[in-house]
């Protein structure tokens, strides 16, 4: 049976604190990053930012994963690995950020535009996030977490994309990653499965493809793409129910 941890109120309180961080680290970053910059100075920037603020960085060997910030740039989706790639005007770069705080986790990620871009990339981005946020509201105390992937997927898909399949949202706390797996796409029907409840955190993190949402894994073991091989989005919150309603950790 899976155990969906409730979270006493200093708990939240605590994984705030972690959230916070990542929240204005990847503030911090979006104001930083310019064209011109490789993958690797903008990780070296993220993680020296973590460890200023007092947190680790806590993707830095998680998994065996080399850097402190999933850098996933234009094509790559999710868990991209800082290279020395330099990023150019017109590009779309993802940055997904984990921190760990008095042994609390915090995880949040943003689709970043560097310099201008297409109009079609601004939408594929808006996609991203507006669909987190629109989940993020519709979260009730009583809901099941199907009715919550629901959700995601209608609004992923009513603007025209797909979601990446494979990966997905996660529970979170004293671990990275928990109970339960939140997809962005609906396996079964909604009425199966466990119920969203006040003191509940989890991560919830839109995956957004163009026209397939069939995963490929690149050489480097981690980066992920769509088949498609089209840019693709990606935005994260962690949130925390309290008092019937969701409260975004990861702000800045």
């Amino acid at each position: 049976i899976m155990a969906i941890a409730i979270r006493k109120p200093d708990e939240i309180a605590k994984l705030k604190r972690a959230g916070e961080i990542v929240g204005k680290t990847l503030q911090y970053l979006q104001n930083t990053i310019k064209p011109g910059m490789t993958l690797l100075e903008i990780d070296a920037l993220g993680e020296a930012y973590v460890r200023e603020h007092g947190a680790e960085p806590s993707f830095k060997g998680l998994y065996g994963f080399t850097g402190s910030v999933c850098t996933s740039l234009n094509e790559v989706c999710i868990h991209g690995v800082p290279t020395d790639t330099v990023i150019k005007e017109g590009d779309i770069l993802g940055l997904d950020i984990g921190t760990k705080l008095e042994g609390y986790y915090g995880d949040a990620a943003i689709t970043m535009a560097v310099g201008e871009i297409s109009a079609e990339d601004e939408a594929l981005i808006e996609c991203s996030k507006g669909a987190l946020y629109h989940a993020i509201d519709s979260i009730k105390p009583g809901m099941r977490f199907k009715d919550l992937t629901k959700v995601l997927e209608d609004y992923i898909v009513s603007a025209g994309f797909v979601p990446l399949r494979d990966y997905c949202g996660h529970g979170i706390g004293t671990k990275p990653h928990d109970e339960p797996n939140i997809p962005n796409y609906l396996e079964g029907k909604t009425n199966q499965g466990p119920k969203i409840k006040n003191g509940m955190v989890f991560c919830l993190e839109p995956m957004v493809c163009q026209k397939s949402g069939t995963p490929v894994l690149l050489d480097d073991k981690w980066s992920v793409v769509s088949e498609d091989n089209l840019r693709s989005a990606h935005y994260e919150h962690q949130i925390a129910v309290v008092d019937g309603k969701a409260i975004i950790l990861t702000e800045a």
